[in-house]
Parts: structure tokens; sequence; C-alpha cells
């Protein structure tokens, strides 16, 4: 009786162990920033990338541009979702970006100073940049495996689009 009383115990336990809530995901004070810093990058880049319809020439650039909304629209989302989920806020603090790699935001006057293709092109490659350097930093720091495996796209995806711009520019 008594062993049956243990085993149905046993069963009940290993059951029960499946059934609780998931374990927390796994995030540190690192994915929280990257991700509080690329969201208002992201949007600046949209900024920048609207610029392409009155000042973009050739098809490649405005066809980059369209992309590059689309992406950063949906990542801008995606990235608001896993702090909302995490509990956390959704803008760094002002000071944030001095203890997280110093890259500051690309400067309005640039972005206002834009005049052609040309400009724009070097302004975006210049901007992709610093998305690429947060997201090694993110890729060497980070400890949520789902932001991190982002951050190697993020970093793939804008070196892709440099290579791309400096194309035009050669051309």
């Amino acid at each position: 009786m008594e062993a049956r009383l243990i085993a149905a115990l046993a069963a009940a336990l290993f059951l029960g162990a499946g059934c609780g809530e998931p374990p927390p995901e796994q995030v540190n004070a690192d994915d929280v920033m990257f991700l509080q810093m690329m969201i208002p990058h992201h949007k600046q880049g949209i900024e920048i990338v609207r610029l392409a319809g009155p000042k973009a020439t050739s098809p490649a650039v405005r066809n980059l541009a369209a992309a590059i909304e689309q992406t950063q629209t949906t990542e801008v989302q995606t990235m608001t979702r896993w702090l909302t989920e995490w509990d956390q806020p959704l803008t760094a603090p002002t000071d944030a970006h001095a203890g997280h790699g110093g890259l500051p935001e690309t400067d309005r006057e640039r972005i206002a100073a834009v005049k052609n293709e040309r400009d724009l092109i070097n302004l975006l490659i210049a901007h992709q940049d610093d998305a690429v350097q947060m997201a090694r930093v993110e890729v060497y720091n980070g400890e949520s495996p789902k932001v991190k495996e982002w951050a190697k796209q993020v970093e793939a995806s804008r070196e892709a689009q440099i290579d791309l711009m400096l194309s035009v520019l050669e051309q």
C-alpha cells in the first residue's frame, strides 16, 4: 500500500512538473538596452528612407528604401512587443548612449541637408553601419537567444544593404 502511495505521489509530481509556468525567458540588461536603442534608431532610419521618394533617382535605391521602411517598421513592432512582454520601458534613460557604445543618433542637421541621392546613400550607409555595430555588441553581451539571433540577422542584412549602396555609389 505504501509503495503504491509513493508511486502515485511520484507520478503526480512528474505529471505536474510540466504543467506550471514556463521558465522565464533569459534576458539581461544588454538585451533591454539594445532594443531600447534600436527602436529610435529604426524610427530614424524610416525617416531617412522616406527621403528617397524625392531624392532617389535610381530604382535600386527606391526599392531598397521601400524594403528598409517595411522591414524596420515590422522590427519596431517586434522590439516593442518583446520589451512589453518583459515589463521593460520602451525607451532608454537619456544618458544611456554614453554607457552603451556611445553611438549617437544620426545628426538631424545632416538629415535635413540631404540634397540628392548621393547624400541620401552616404547618410544611410553611416546609419546602417551604426545598426551593425549595435548588433555586434548585442551578440557579444546579450543573453536572450531570440534577441541575439535577431541581432545576427540585423548585422547580416545591414551589411548587405551597405554593400548594395556602395555598389550604387560606384556606378
